[in-house]
């Protein structure tokens, strides 16, 4: 038998010397005066003496971090998950039942405590107990060192475990619920109306991404989940409701990465009247907010690099930024004529050792030298802007320039975090550019958008000037808690099966 097994025998056989006692060991309810939190925020830090002048009592709770014992006083370090308090047993303080529950406790397990609070000879805040009461028992044993569960799989695929052992943890999950909070309050305080939109579509659309497929068996007809709520949500713009937004799920079929999950959440919004130009001023003032909120700074360190989210960004559009990158790299100028030809974009990626689909044309070409060269450069907040209207099926195109529309994207510590651009509201164009996409599927691009009929009948029905964007709840969460990975901050990421 392996120690482990050993471990897990002693701890089963605590249990039945529980039941032997009399217990329910599993109990349905137990009743609480105070947290550990609440009781060390709000004495914690009280003198000997005025503790012992108050002479405050309580019930609480929470799991067992440590269990020592120095002749007659024995020692209990308990959690909530938060804070920790130390406990005092003594046998002649508690009844003789409760010493051997005492006596039958293991590392992890969980337990009430009622008793007085006073501080000890060595000055530790302490609840010197009067009652004990059994919760329920830790039957594997936990990791042995508190300091931290290095493991990520484990942190992972057991995100329970990961809670257990490490409280940074739990500030990453606290932080993200203050995220959606600030958020919500930030667009409702800007008369946007929160909505909800179908999970389960049956055209996947808003996006260019493979999507994930599903059967309905009663209506005998596939559907799709939903790779983003964008048509949905200007379709509620068509009835009239001026500002929406949604924080909900999206889903992609696509690689798994530290900055992809095949599940992930966006904030997504619709304003009537809008274009990108406000949606950037909006975007800056939203995203600085949300810091100060959550994590009391606009100024955040991520990885190796100090980034400052105070307004106004750095606006970047992108044919420049490819341009330049390309220059750069192939120590020769590079025109935007260039950028805008097929064939003379295609020559430039294939210097720069990126491979030509024959179906791209010039904006996709040129939008994934951008992505190479630049993506990763873009540590300090940056709206990049103007995208050819090749890679943006939904966005409406500059006046003056039929092959760019009025998109950007906001970058932050290398990697995107927001997209948004003028919504393009003209029906006959939607559907050109729809037709546009299907040509590019028949090419082979599992990602290029499906026609959707019904979103051009409401386009007919007018859809007034719009600006939509979607920020990536995920991505900003990791910024914000110094994050590297989205697994980090997503509780239960997907996992590859293990062998």
């Amino acid at each position: 038998m392996s120690s482990e097994d050993e471990l897990i025998a002693q701890r089963r056989a605590n249990l039945d010397g529980l039941r032997q006692l009399g217990l329910d060991v599993y109990p349905r309810r137990f009743d609480r005066t105070h947290t550990i939190t609440e009781l060390c925020d709000a004495y914690g830090q009280r003198s000997h003496d005025e503790l012992e002048a108050d002479h405050i009592t309580t019930t609480t709770s929470g799991r067992i971090l440590a269990i020592r014992a120095f002749g007659k006083a024995n020692f209990l370090a308990l959690s909530d998950g938060r804070a920790k308090i130390q406990v005092y047993l003594r046998q002649d303080s508690v009844p003789e039942l409760d010493f051997r529950i005492y006596k039958l406790l293991d590392f992890g397990d969980w337990v009430g405590v009622e008793g007085r609070l006073f501080r000890t000879k060595t000055n530790e805040f302490t609840i010197w107990a009067s009652r004990l009461h059994f919760l329920a028992k830790c039957l594997l044993p936990l990791p042995e060192k508190w300091h931290g569960l290095t493991d990520v799989e484990i942190r992972y695929r057991q995100r329970y475990l990961d809670l257990i052992v490490n409280p940074e943890s739990r500030r990453v999950f606290e932080i993200r619920s203050q995220v959606n909070a600030a958020i919500r309050a930030f667009m409702i305080a800007r008369g946007y109306l929160e909505v909800e939109t179908p999970m389960m579509q049956p055209i996947a659309g808003g996006a260019l991404a493979r999507p994930f497929t599903t059967h309905h068996n009663t209506l005998d007809t596939d559907l799709f989940l939903r790779i983003a709520p964008e048509l949905y949500l200007k379709r509620l713009t068509v009835g009239g409701l001026e500002k929406v937004f949604e924080i909900n799920r999206n889903f992609r079929n696509e690689g798994i990465s530290t900055q992809h999950n095949p599940e992930f959440t966006m904030l997504e919004f619709y304003e009537a009247y809008a274009d990108y130009h406000m949606l950037m001023r909006m975007t800056e003032e939203m995203i600085a907010t949300v810091a100060r909120q959550t994590i009391g700074t606009e100024q955040i360190t991520f990885g190796d690099h100090e980034i400052s989210l105070t307004p106004p960004f750095t606006r970047l559009s992108l044919r420049d930024g490819a341009r330049e990158a390309a220059s750069r790299r192939l120590h020769r100028e590079v025109t935007d004529a260039e950028l805008r030809d097929r064939e003379a974009a295609a020559t430039i990626a294939r210097d720069l050792g990126l491979e030509v689909e024959p179906g791209h044309g010039a904006g996709k070409i040129t939008t994934e030298i951008f992505e190479r060269l630049c993506e990763d450069r873009l540590v300090q907040p940056t709206f990049v802007y103007d995208f050819p209207t090749e890679v943006s099926p939904l966005s409406k195109q500059k006046p003056d320039d039929l092959d760019t529309v009025e998109r950007f994207e906001l970058y932050i510590g290398g990697f995107e975090v927001a997209n948004a651009f003028s919504e393009l509201n003209d029906p006959v164009e939607q559907r050109r550019r729809f037709e546009a996409q299907l040509s590019h599927r028949a090419h082979g691009d599992l990602e290029a958008h499906a026609m959707d009929e019904d979103y051009i009948r409401a386009l007919e029905y007018g859809l007034p000037p719009t600006g939509g964007e979607g920020v990536g709840i995920d991505r900003l969460v990791m910024l914000l808690t110094n994050s590297p990975s989205i697994r980090d901050v997503i509780l239960f990421p997907l996992m590859r099966k293990r062998d």
